[in-house]
């Protein structure tokens, strides 16, 4: 079982202090693993087992508890006096009314509250009025190409990229070696995800237009898109819609933890721009389920991987908009930024010359990178180009 340190870390560092930790991310991506990891830490260090509520909302044996009323009563019946108690709810979603719970917990001494979901709607409306102020929000993504190259037990860092660019990486599928298992297992995440959180939720009756929304924007990753474009690229092939279905279709895979957005923003003004945003999926392995073989696009999955990267690394990522040139991204965090481009080569002139260009035009002294699968580096003007599975496996602590 592979230790996610990233988030480890996290909840360790806000341990006993009076938060709400809310561990949210697209279903299989390890939530309910990175739960019972931290309940073994705390064991290992000194917490005893009538310390540890822990509830998983999709096991059956729960049912009974998703009445938010029993549910509160079966907790505070065992809660440790004079003791703090861990209270771990995991997919809390699926019970009706669980505010009501969690802020209850919340008022109460001695206690640590850790609550997972996989959707959006857990931080909407009255849970976010209610608790205000006192939760943090972790969200969780499939492996990282470091925690993938650790399950793995290491090896040739190439051959194990080819197989993290080929498979994604949430983290069952990457460890069934049967493709035709693996497909069928990430199929069924994808088909989960659709019904459950997205047709369900939202009580969306078009579900094969709901599929050709997917199917445009995982199909387009990396490339600028808005409501308008997609609802009239359908319409050319027979699919009605309007550019207000299509929003809402998008907000709701979104919410899913599916798709993440990017906006753009402009350098010289220094102001976000509003329209015309990129999406990227929250592991590649779903657009290849969507598209099939066919569709290996290298320079925008290689982009989607670092816009990943760089949300697990901490940082706000928008696109750059310098003049008429655009940069992939614009990563920033506190008052650092660092500034990417993203392609899988830079050895044809032309090809060096659209990348390094835009980041020679930014007068300012951040740090620029050109990250693609060369080799031979060949930065120039204080422009670093660095082979992308080198950056992946730059140690955190270590900077870019």
């Amino acid at each position: 079982m592979i230790q996610r340190k990233q988030y480890m870390n996290k909840l360790n560092k806000m341990k006993d202090e009076k938060i709400i930790r809310v561990i949210t991310g697209i279903r299989r991506c390890g939530k309910s693993t990175l739960l019972f990891l931290f309940q073994e830490y705390l064991k290992q260090n000194g917490v005893q087992d009538d310390q540890i509520i822990s509830i998983n909302f999709e096991d059956l044996q729960y049912e009974h508890l998703l009445d938010y009323y029993k549910l509160n009563e079966y907790i505070t019946a065992r809660l440790v006096e004079n003791k703090r108690t861990y209270i771990f709810l995991d997919e809390i979603q699926n019970v009706v009314e669980f505010q009501r719970v969690v802020n209850n917990l919340y008022i109460k001494d001695n206690t640590d509250v850790y609550i997972t979901g996989s959707n959006a709607y857990l931080l909407s409306g009255e849970l976010a009025t209610m608790l205000t102020g006192r939760y943090i929000e972790i969200n969780m993504l499939p492996l990282s190409f470091v925690e993938y190259f650790e399950l793995k037990g290491g090896g040739d860092k190439r051959d194990l990229f080819t197989s993290f660019y080929l498979n994604g990486a949430f983290p069952q599928a990457a460890v069934i070696v049967d493709d035709d298992i693996r497909l069928d297992y990430l199929r069924g995440v994808y088909n989960t995800v659709l019904f459950k959180d997205i047709v369900a939720r939202k009580r969306i009756g078009d579900v094969e237009l709901l599929e050709s929304v997917a199917r445009f924007l995982f199909d387009n990753i990396g490339n600028i898109v808005s409501s308008n474009k997609i609802a009239d690229s359908l319409s050319s092939y027979r699919r009605k819609t309007n550019p207000i279905t299509v929003e809402n279709y998008i907000t709701a895979f979104m919410e899913s933890y599916v798709l993440y957005k990017a906006s753009r923003y402009d350098i010289k003004g220094k102001q976000h721009l509003k329209s015309l945003e990129k999406y990227y999926v929250s592991d590649i392995s779903l657009r290849h389920i969507i598209l099939g073989e066919r569709n290996r696009d290298i320079g925008r999955i290689l982009e989607n991987i670092v816009y990943l990267e760089l949300i697990r690394r901490g940082y706000t990522v928008k696109i750059g908009k310098v003049g008429e040139k655009e940069i992939d991204f614009v990563a920033t965090t506190g008052d650092q930024r660092v500034y990417f481009q993203v392609t899988a080569s830079v050895l044809d002139p032309a090809t060096y010359e659209r990348e390094f260009n835009p980041l020679q035009i930014i007068k300012d002294h951040y740090p620029k990178y050109v990250l693609t699968m060369d080799e031979i580096p060949s930065g120039q003007n204080g422009i670093q180009q660095k082979n992308i599975i080198d950056w992946l496996l730059d140690d955190y602590n270590d900077g870019l």
